[in-house]
C-alpha cells in the first residue's frame, strides 16, 4: 500500500472513531445523556421486582402503583414514552406512590398478572401496601388522565 493510501485509511477510521464516541441523538434531538436527565423528572419506578414494591410501601406507608405492560405492546411503548416521562406526572406519583413496572409475561409479572387477572395492556393497577387492589385502568392515557387515576386511587385508601 502506498503512502497516501495508507494517510487516506487513517485519517478514515479517525473520523469513523470520532463519530462512533459522539452522543447518540434522540428523535427530539437531545443527546442520549440528556435524554436520561429528562425521564429523571417522570416516575421513577422499581424494574421488576414485586417483593421489593410491597417491602416499600409497608415502610413508606403509600400505595402501588403498577405498570403491568409487555415488551410487545404498541400503548404499553406509549405511555413509557409520552406519559411517565412528564414532569408534573412524575412529582405526583413519585411523591405518593411506589411505582413498579413489571412485564406481564417474566419475573413476577407473571405471579401480578394472574392475581389480579389482567387480561389486556397496558394495565394500570393500584394497590393498597398489602397488595389488594383499589382500582385499575386498561389501554393507553395521557399525562392528565394518569393524575386524575392516581388521585382516585389515593380517595380509596
Amino acid at each position: 500500500m502506498n503512502k497516501k493510501g495508507l494517510v487516506t485509511a487513517l485519517f478514515l477510521m479517525a473520523v469513523v472513531l470520532v463519530f462512533a464516541c459522539l452522543p447518540k441523538a434522540n428523535h427530539n434531538g437531545l443527546s442520549a445523556t440528556r435524554h436520561v436527565v429528562v425521564e429523571e423528572q417522570g416516575i421513577q419506578f422499581i424494574e421488576e421486582n414485586w417483593s421489593k414494591a410491597l417491602q416499600e410501601a409497608k415502610k413508606q406507608k403509600k400505595l402501588i402503583f403498577i405498570d403491568a405492560y409487555t415488551s410487545w405492546c404498541g400503548p404499553c411503548k406509549m405511555l413509557k414514552r409520552n406519559t411517565f416521562p412528564d414532569k408534573v406526572a412524575g412529582e405526583f406519583f413519585n411523591k405518593n406512590f411506589i411505582n413498579i413496572a413489571l412485564d406481564m409475561e417474566k419475573g413476577d409479572g407473571l405471579t401480578v398478572a394472574q392475581r389480579y387477572g389482567v387480561r389486556a395492556y397496558p394495565t394500570l393497577i393500584i394497590t393498597d401496601a398489602a397488595g389488594n387492589i383499589l382500582t385499575l385502568s386498561e389501554g393507553y392515557i395521557n399525562p392528565a388522565q394518569l393524575i386524575e387515576f392516581g388521585k382516585y386511587g389515593l380517595s380509596k385508601k
